[in-house]
């Protein structure tokens, strides 16, 4: 009988202990066994320690898809301390604010993203390490060479229980500020089991993933990690997306599952030799983080032979409530029934249940819901009401109990899985001279779902233009956030109250031909 571990920090081991040689990672075709793995994770975790890191400190993470990122996450686990994962498109700016709102003690930094984060770190008085991953090493930084050092000494075991906190990970706000969800082991532990549990989702020890997805990012942090790592299956690792290299190495290593998100999926639909890869191998490829028009899913099982089915989630759900998975068929255009041990209703206002086939707000609890926010106990009792997680998101049931999304009770813009928040984007807008009012709301995308535009009304005698405005954007904030156009009024629609009338705007930008 295959034994599991209860917390995130042995996960590894475990895995090592059942088969040692077995390939955890391979990297640019490069295998990484369990038992190296294991190895390095423990060779890390020494040198944290002998750095001062110990349980219950946050370390930050800001690094791309590469082994590192691995060995990192879990020796900062296995030290008792939480990982405070970081967006890499993040500027400066951004990565200042997490690392001062979870008060990080150390940052780990791959070295192509230097600049940007020391420059957050030097604003944040708490940091007091900079690891390094990378030839080139700043000064006044430690590189992650040293820090895994054989020579460091051996730590002394640091007991971590599945109620304790493994990460804190940042997501908005209805303010636009950033909130950090704090999951423990037991969650995401719990969300494993919960997934193992679902009819076609279940990872296996002779399973081999292809994970491209971003691992800062919840969905490929534990639906794929820590999921297939704990299975003692195959991850074939891959730093970023390119639709024929992946397609290549799902080829070459005989992948059995794919973990994706819509662009991706458009991508490829959009790739004419699509039909000449051979992808029999896969069971099934998986859709969340945003989501996936129907005729992109059928397109692509048609050409490919493979099924795509569709998830919901969020971060501080660890992050699946609901699959396709959970049933023996898929639903297109749903995102499935709730998974196993995962209780979910939909509510109005008043958090009542709505009659059959009404809209309403998902609630759900389940032992994979987030303890709260970060030192945020007015936003923890605002989600965490009567027992229930509040996601803000609007579905419908149909009589087969598949929930199908149809609209966000916030103002949340879903960019191909990432979020952004208006007023984020509207506040670095109201500091350029020549802005006197902002509202930014989404436009569809024809790739990325949905973009950022921004209404704008300059100041009398200003000037600015709609790239001046894109370009100072994207000094301020990550790329992703910046909006793709601007368009630009006289006076914005309000309220007689003079706040801006944002339905009215949302309206006229959904009208808008979606961009390429």
């Amino acid at each position: 009988m295959q034994v599991y571990s209860a917390t995130l920090a042995e996960l590894v081991g475990d895995a090592a202990q059942r088969d040692g040689a077995k390939p955890a990672l391979i990297f640019s075709d490069t295998p990484i066994s369990y038992a190296d793995l294991n190895s390095r994770i423990e060779r890390a975790a020494n040198g944290l320690t002998a750095r001062g890191i110990a349980k219950g400190d946050r370390v930050a993470l800001l690094i791309p898809n590469i082994p590192e990122f691995v060995v990192a996450y879990y020796a900062i686990l296995r030290c008792g301390a939480i990982v405070v994962p970081i967006n890499v498109l993040y500027k400066a700016e951004e990565i200042a604010y997490v690392l001062q709102d979870s008060e990080a003690k150390a940052l780990i930094l791959f070295g192509g993203f230097a600049s940007e984060g020391i420059a957050g770190a030097e604003k944040a008085p708490s940091v007091s390490k900079i690891i390094v991953v990378g030839d080139v090493v700043p000064k006044g930084t430690t590189s992650w060479e040293a820090l895994t050092d054989a020579s460091a000494p051996e730590r002394l075991p640091v007991k971590v229980t599945p109620c304790d906190i493994a990460t804190i990970c940042y997501t908005s706000g209805t303010t636009g500020r950033s909130k950090g969800a704090m999951l423990t082991h037991r969650n995401f532990i719990a969300n494993c089991e919960q997934l193992d549990r679902t009819e076609r989702g279940c990872a296996k020890e002779s399973d081999v993933l292809l994970l491209v997805l971003p691992l800062f990012h919840i969905y490929a942090m534990n639906c794929a990690m820590n999921a297939y790592l704990r299975a003692g299956a195959t991850i074939v690792l891959v730093r970023r997306f390119d639709a024929l290299q992946v397609l290549e190495q799902i080829q070459k290593h005989r992948c059995t599952f794919f973990h994706g998100a819509p662009p991706m999926y458009v991508t490829w639909v959009n790739t004419p030799t699509l039909g000449d890869y051979d992808l029999s191998s896969m069971r099934i490829a998986f859709s969340g983080a945003a989501p996936l028009p129907v005729q992109v899913l059928d397109r692509f099982h048609a050409v490919t032979g493979v099924e795509i089915a569709e998830g919901y989630g969020l971060t501080e759900t660890s992050p699946v409530t609901h699959s396709n998975c959970a049933v023996p068929l898929s639903k297109p255009g749903t995102v499935g029934p709730p998974i196993p041990d995962v209780e979910a209703r939909l509510v109005d206002e008043e958090d009542r249940d709505v009659p059959p086939g009404a809209p309403g707000e998902i609630v759900c609890r389940g032992e994979n819901i987030t303890i709260g926010y970060w030192r945020n106990p007015t936003a923890t009792a605002e989600a965490l009401r009567n027992g229930w997680f509040h996601t803000g998101d609007i579905a419908t049931i149909d009589e087969d109990g598949y929930y199908r999304i149809v609209d966000r009770k916030k103002d949340m813009i879903n960019s191909g899985g990432f979020k952004v928040w208006p007023r984020e984007v509207e506040e670095v807008l109201f500091t350029h001279p020549a802005v006197r009012e902002a509202a930014v709301v989404a436009m569809p995308d024809a790739y990325w779902g949905e973009r950022p535009m921004a209404y704008v009304a300059l100041k009398d005698s200003q000037t600015a233009t709609q790239e001046e405005l894109i370009a100072y954007c994207k000094e301020h904030l990550a790329t992703f956030k910046a909006p793709c156009l601007i368009k630009f009024r006289d006076e914005l629609p309000k309220l007689p109250t003079g706040k801006v009338l944002r339905r009215v705007l949302r309206d006229e930008a959904r009208q808008l031909t979606p961009a390429a």
